[in-house]
């Protein structure tokens, strides 16, 4: 029997390491660590993802520096490695989504703001819905207007959405690329879960938890 110490801990022998209750202990952690991780691969793949806010389009809705929480699940989630689409609800006029671009296969952020079936057209930067004019509180028309600032009229294609951005001077959106298809959804934006601001090097704590609207 070997001797040790008074209060020290005898080194573990190699035996003790093949013994089955120390066996059974690393098999368990193995397995509580693959439960982990493929959470967390099931959670960003079907339910949740965060986003960061590289431009400045959605302002001042969204600002440049802004983290997004975006839930995947509610337009119906991608099987991985597949172009196969679970079912999920349709979007709702008003609704902020991130998308795959059809121009440049970049995910963006854009507003709902034509439905599938609707004449979709834009006069002097005002939207007009089947011909009535959209009340748009969100809309930010700083800068110089675009030729786009007139558009239209189109129809909104069957499982398509015209989407816009809220600076509507600065963002390049369906009026560039025509409506979005909406098997390139990705999500809707929730909340603001933290913002930085990069010019003055500071966060910008009054934005931490907005839910977007």
């Amino acid at each position: 029997m070997e001797n040790t110490p008074s209060g020290e801990e005898a080194p573990l022998r190699e035996n003790e390491l093949q013994s089955p209750s120390m066996r059974s202990r690393i098999v368990q952690r193995v397995k509580d660590l693959a439960f982990m991780v493929a959470a967390v691969l099931f959670l960003r793949t079907f339910v949740v993802q965060a986003y960061q806010i590289p431009s400045s389009s959605m302002e001042n809705t969204l600002l440049v520096g802004d983290f997004l929480i975006a839930n995947k699940f509610i337009y119906g989630p991608h099987l991985p490695f597949t172009s196969y689409k679970l079912k999920g609800r349709d979007p709702k006029r008003g609704e902020i989504v991130i998308f795959l671009s059809p121009a440049d296969n970049k995910d963006y952020i854009k507003r709902v703001v034509g439905l599938p079936g609707e004449k979709v057209e834009i006069r002097d930067n005002r939207v007009y819905i089947d011909g009535k004019v959209l009340e748009e509180d969100y809309v930010n028309l700083d800068g110089p207007a675009p030729p786009e600032a007139d558009y239209g009229p189109i129809t909104v294609p069957d499982g398509h959405y015209f989407v816009l951005g809220d600076n509507r001077n600065r963002s390049y959106d369906s009026r560039f690329w025509g409506p979005l298809d909406q098997n390139l959804l990705r999500g809707k934006a929730e909340l603001i879960h933290w913002s930085w601001d990069g010019r003055h090097h500071r966060p910008r704590f009054e934005r931490v938890g907005d839910i977007l609207h």
